[in-house]
């Protein structure tokens, strides 16, 4: 019987030297530190300091996730990751009309400056880093950030963290979109450039695979798709200006971990080697930070099941071995009943109980890219190598990954692999334990976090008092001045910024872009 991967590439019984006979491990590996990135983007990798441990978290209200994440950082968490809610992540405040009923429901409820200060309240922001999972406002968010870092007394130029700001990959997996793509991707590249003046340690991109992988990509596919993305935010801020090593050091990446361990390790060695190429090649980049891929890591929430959720903790565990062997910069690791519910704080804690025990335990830190040099390793980091960059060739020929997008091209592809996810799953051929095999046992009594639903009155009531006791005539004036530049060719981070401190809050400034670049209708794809 012929055993294939996750990719549906060939995996053989036993890999041996003739399978790296033409294996050259100066041209394909190089050392740690060193182009092609390959045995990892540091010389010393964790020998010296483990990976960032950033747990995600936010729910409810800022007081809410506020709490949380005083909890987390008591119990060693050494970053904060930012879950908002979806009225945040779409642009809306939460006494808009399309907010109804999902406030504060997967994430944390961000409207207004007030908001920002009580999310972070006795946190100080100069020593912490942040990372917030926003994509279509995610300038929005930043700025909220560095207002309320300004106003604790931190240097914006000493800021550290990450946002996501992938607005591509919205269009191909997530769905969580606001304006159409080309003036998406101008407010991508005007982040770029706003935070090389004031924000220069800000990661100002993190290109996520992770959300196509959970939609159903194949490791083969989130690496060409992501990759392919990061190609199209390259070209975009190179056509606004900006040369390629003056931003390129800042991007970052976001993959998923599976349980399929050897697949992954291949996989994060691969990403690596192709992008320094991509860089070093294509683009011409001359530092060697920008032909690093460094990438944080979250464990796969697709893998996690209801059923017997306590086997999620095996899950887990073997999705961040595989980070942590395939040389993650930061790792999430999800809690065990995330299929359910949002994490209870038991579970939350276990999740970050197992980084601990893998970084302070185990014996990975104490060497670099234990793997390298393996038949195994280094013949399926080729062959996914091989047929992402086949992947990705093809999207250059569709003229780039918006192109892509546009002719729906990468939805299509994750669709089809995710039926065919979905078909062995439910035929038996591809086994998850406690689901379609090993079924037995009796469920304990489980009691999921639940958010307050009078929340949204709540936020509808403070949303009252901020407009009625602001000045609504700077306000107006300010929101102008963002619709101006929108309609030009200037920054729009400035104005946005300005906005933001005179009291609008996060659904006027949208609103206000929204008036401009319209919004995303997205086409009828056969």
């Amino acid at each position: 019987m012929e055993l294939s991967s996750e990719s549906g590439l060939p995996v053989a019984p036993v890999y041996d030297q003739d399978m790296l006979a033409e294996f050259n491990p100066d041209v394909q590996l190089g050392a740690p530190g060193h182009y092609p990135f390959t045995r990892g983007v540091y010389p010393d990798m964790y020998t010296r300091r483990p990976w960032t441990i950033r747990q995600y978290a936010g729910f409810s209200t800022a007081s809410e996730s506020n709490k949380r994440y005083h909890q987390l950082i008591s119990n060693g968490t050494t970053g904060l990751s930012v879950a908002f809610d979806l009225p945040t992540q779409m642009g809306y405040d939460s006494d808009a009309p399309q907010s109804h009923g999902e406030v504060g429901k997967v994430g944390v409820a961000i409207d207004s400056l007030h908001d920002m200060r009580t999310l972070f309240d006795g946190i100080p922001l100069e020593a912490v880093s942040t990372s917030m999972t926003i994509n279509a406002p995610a300038a929005v968010l930043l700025l909220l950030y560095q207002t309320v870092a300004e106003e604790q007394g931190a240097d914006p130029a000493t800021l550290s963290g990450t946002i996501q700001n992938d607005i591509l990959k919205e269009y191909i997996a997530r769905g969580t979109y606001i304006y159409p793509p080309r003036p998406s991707l101008r407010l991508v590249a005007d982040t770029f450039a706003y935070c090389k003046r004031e924000l220069p340690k800000w990661n100002t991109i993190s290109i996520s695979g992770y959300h196509m992988a959970e939609a159903g990509a194949t490791p083969v596919q989130e690496i060409a798709f992501t990759l392919a993305n990061a190609k199209e935010y390259v070209s975009a801020a190179i056509r606004g200006g900006l040369a390629v090593d003056e931003f390129a050091p800042r991007l970052s990446f976001f993959f998923v971990a599976r349980t399929t361990l050897l697949e992954e390790v291949a996989k994060f060695r691969a990403a690596r080697r192709m992008w320094a190429k991509i860089m070093k090649n294509e683009f011409r980049a001359q530092d060697p930070k920008s032909q690093m891929l460094r990438f944080h890591t979250q464990t796969a929430g697709v893998q996690l099941t209801a059923q017997q959720k306590e086997v999620n903790l095996a899950r887990v565990t073997i999705q961040a071995l595989a980070a942590v062997l395939g040389g993650t910069q930061s790792l999430h690791t999800n809690s065990y009943d995330e299929a359910i519910a949002l994490p209870s704080e038991k579970a939350a804690r276990l999740a970050l109980r197992t980084q601990q025990v893998i970084a302070a335990e185990t014996d990975l830190t104490k060497t670099v890219d234990p793997f390298a040099g393996s038949y195994a390793i280094e013949s399926m980091t080729d062959d996914i190598e091989a047929a992402a960059a086949e992947l990705t060739n093809r999207i250059d020929e569709m003229g780039g990954a918006l192109a892509a997008i546009e002719r729906g091209f990468q939805k299509s592809e994750i669709e089809r692999s995710a039926y065919e996810i979905a078909r062995q799953t439910d035929d038996g051929e591809r086994v998850v334990v406690g689901v379609n095999k090993y079924t037995g046992g009796d469920e304990e009594p489980y009691e999921p976090l639940r958010v307050d639903p009078r929340i949204e009155e709540a936020r509808a009531r403070e949303l009252q008092r901020i407009r009625r006791n602001r000045d609504n005539a700077a306000v107006r004036k300010n929101l102008d001045a963002v619709r101006e530049t929108a309609e030009g060719t200037g920054n729009v981070l400035p104005p946005v910024r300005d906005a933001l401190r005179a009291g609008a809050t996060l659904g006027e400034v949208c609103d206000a872009l929204r008036e401009v670049w319209g919004v995303y209708r997205p086409p009828d794809v056969p």
